[in-house]
């Protein structure tokens, strides 16, 4: 098994949890107990949005990362791993971030962008396993 792997399906349960946290300290906070906050660049909404599409996107991510790492992979591959894994940070920063999210964000295009071409070259590389 890659360590790289483990690291980073490591990296990105923290991303998952501590966005998770960070909704619920700023629902405190806010007193939004269910829903979203009242107007849409709120914070609470930017983490919400943060937190729904590390949600998404990092299970199925945690998954390829350990299948790859378990058949040897070469460095394209782990490289892979580790970019995919910056990624969803970088998307992240970028949603929590951003002044709007009705507002193109280049943090958020190119984390989004990554995970896309990353997931799909993954995926073929386990196709291929």
């Amino acid at each position: 098994m890659s360590i790289l792997a483990v690291i980073s399906v490591a990296i990105l349960g923290l991303l998952l949890f501590g966005l998770g946290l960070a909704v619920t300290v700023v629902r405190g906070k806010t007193k939004v107990f269910t829903g979203t906050a009242p107007y849409p660049d709120h914070l609470l909404n930017r983490l919400i949005r943060a937190h729904g599409n590390t949600a998404e996107y990092v299970p199925f991510l945690a998954v390829l990362f350990l299948v790859v790492g378990a058949h040897q992979p070469g460095r394209l591959a782990l490289g892979l791993i580790a970019v995919a894994t910056a990624a969803r940070v970088l998307l992240a920063v970028g949603l929590i971030t951003c002044s709007s999210l009705s507002q193109p964000n280049a943090l958020r295009a190119v984390g989004a962008t990554l995970t896309y071409v990353i997931g799909i070259w993954l995926s073929i590389f386990v196709i291929l396993a």
